[in-house]
């Protein structure tokens, strides 16, 4: 769990990322968090974008965020920030 000052500086440096995977019409596939969990280890910081699925967009961020042991930084719009050390 982040605590309110590392999400701030986490969203900070986020800010100028560009989304890394996108959810498309298939939602959360695993070969999605297959692509999300390796961009967490090549980056620790990413960007997600949801393109479909946008009314379940926090239940489907916590279960990417279970799957690849990563903390939700914050969602944006349609965009989950990602991060993990």
């Amino acid at each position: 769990m982040l605590d309110p000052e590392t999400k701030r500086e986490l969203r900070r440096l986020a800010h100028p990322l560009k989304p890394l995977v996108q959810i498309g019409r298939q939602g959360a596939t695993p070969a999605a968090i297959a692509n999300i969990d390796r961009a967490l280890t090549d980056h620790a910081l990413i960007k997600v974008k949801f393109n479909d699925h946008k009314t379940h967009k926090q239940q489907l961020s916590q279960e990417i965020a279970d799957a690849t042991d990563a903390d939700i930084v914050d969602i944006i719009g349609n965009t989950l920030i990602l991060h993990r050390a």
